[in-house]
């Protein structure tokens, strides 16, 4: 039997491809199980630094396996929530490599990522209501704050997709590639894993959360995060490191 996820440690970077192409990687309790667990092991695994998500077959990931909700069947993780990851993250960043279509869940599995690559022919949409249905995945939560609210809506409302050039656009994906995705997002992941692990995990969480923080309390939210970076052996090593022009050995404490 075929397995469903496939992993890969790749230069301090965990791949994790969903790996249902027939069904365009449409998501299973047991893929979003896979995928929680994946991260798990990018949050305990030392040497690796940063995730990538993508699908096999030149889909992302076409959102919930209709059959088996028919079934009765929920894609989600009990901690991760649907997809495994889209109320659950790791410390480390994960990013997206979008092919083909990232509709309904799957759009909702993009944005529960850190960042987003795509292909120019990746499409983006959440089209649940023209099955009846709504996107409880996170998209309806995240879109408007990501875009004008009107935009936002239109997306919600009409269920209609847009392609990967508007998504640019908009500010919904960080690059757009004409080659497979996996290869720009290999790049800029390899970009990240360059820099101070510690550094890079607080620096996500802050982006991430302080949108939720108290006006009078940010500094005291962010210093929570800070501080432990600043009295590291690695803040000591990247300073070092610039002093004596050569590339800092990160050791992640």
């Amino acid at each position: 039997m075929r397995e469903e996820v496939l992993l890969a440690d790749r230069d301090g970077v965990l791949e994790v491809t969903i790996n249902r192409p027939e069904q365009r990687n449409a998501m299973t309790k047991a893929v979003a199980e896979a995928i929680a667990a994946a991260m798990d092991q990018l949050e305990s695994s030392d040497h690796l630094r940063c995730a990538i998500l993508t699908g096999a077959g030149g889909s992302f990931c076409a959102g919930m396996d209709l059959k088996g909700f028919l079934r009765g069947e929920l894609p989600v993780d009990a901690r991760g929530g649907f997809g495994g990851i889209c109320t659950w993250t790791p410390r480390k960043p994960i990013i997206a490599a979008v092919d083909g279509p990232a509709l309904a869940g799957g759009f909702e599995l993009a944005l529960a990522c850190d960042l987003i690559v795509a292909n120019q022919n990746a499409r983006f949409g959440i089209p649940e209501v023209k099955r009846g249905l709504v996107a409880a995945g996170g998209g309806l939560v995240q879109l408007p704050r990501l875009l004008p609210r009107a935009l936002a809506m239109e997306l919600a409302l009409t269920g209609d997709p847009i392609g990967a050039e508007r998504a640019l656009e908009l500010g919904l994906i960080n690059r757009m590639t004409d080659g497979p995705a996996i290869d720009a997002a290999r790049e800029l992941a390899q970009r990240i894993v360059a820099n101070g692990p510690l550094a890079v995990g607080a620096s996500k969480a802050i982006v991430r959360d302080s949108w939720l923080w108290e006006v009078d309390r940010l500094n005291q939210h962010q210093r929570a995060h800070v501080e432990p970076v600043f009295r590291s052996e690695d803040a000591t090593e990247g300073a070092r490191a610039f002093a004596e022009k050569r590339a800092p050995v990160w050791k992640g404490r």
